[in-house]
């Protein structure tokens, strides 16, 4: 069976890059590996969503999907007093994500978790670069459960392609939270907030 970066012990032999990106000013440092999402750069859906944070995030933020940390990272860039959380099904790239964020001399806490499963408490906001290809029944469990996660007036932002589904997805949401609408798009990937 071919595995994906959502399977939750990649087996696919080692093979670790590093390299650097610069996002909000700062020059961000990175290792990913094998059996992970988009292993050789920062995926641009992830740093389109980073760059259309509210300039006025606080509080507790909790990044589903971590993958390799790159969208923690991007935020503490430019949010350095958030208070993260980490999730992701995926041991590798968790793994990865605790070593990204202190290669950056970062702090944020990691819960190896399938979508929401292991994650307790409250968040102001959640984000997530979704694993579209795990299917559109994941995904939208995902949005729902985002929304039992979030404080009175947090937001979900997400990060969704056009030919990926975004105009039904956006749909969804508008069905499920008070608001939802798309705050950025470039290169055909939506950035869309939904407000709880």
């Amino acid at each position: 069976m071919p595995e994906h970066y959502y399977t939750s012990t990649p087996t696919s032999a080692h093979e670790v890059r590093s390299f650097r990106a610069v996002f909000a000013g700062r020059v961000l440092a990175f290792d990913t590996d094998a059996g992970v999402f988009s292993k050789q750069h920062v995926d641009p859906g992830s740093e389109l969503l980073c760059g259309a944070l509210p300039d006025d995030l606080s509080g507790d933020v909790l990044d589903m999907g971590c993958g390799w940390g790159a969208m923690t990272v991007l935020t503490l860039a430019r949010f350095p007093k958030l208070n993260i959380t980490m999730a992701d099904v995926n041991e590798r790239a968790l793994s990865l994500a605790v070593a990204n964020v202190e290669k950056n001399h970062m702090q944020a806490r990691a819960v190896l978790s399938d979508g929401f499963e292991r994650i307790e408490g409250m968040f102001d906001a959640v984000i997530t670069n979704p694993p579209i290809r795990a299917g559109k029944a994941v995904i939208y469990k995902m949005f729902e459960d985002a929304k039992a996660h979030l404080k009175p007036g947090g937001m979900l932002v997400l990060v969704i392609r056009k030919q990926q589904g975004a105009p039904s997805a956006l749909k969804f949401l508008k069905e499920l939270y008070k608001k939802a609408e798309v705050i950025a798009r470039d290169g055909g990937y939506w950035i869309i907030r939904c407000d709880a």
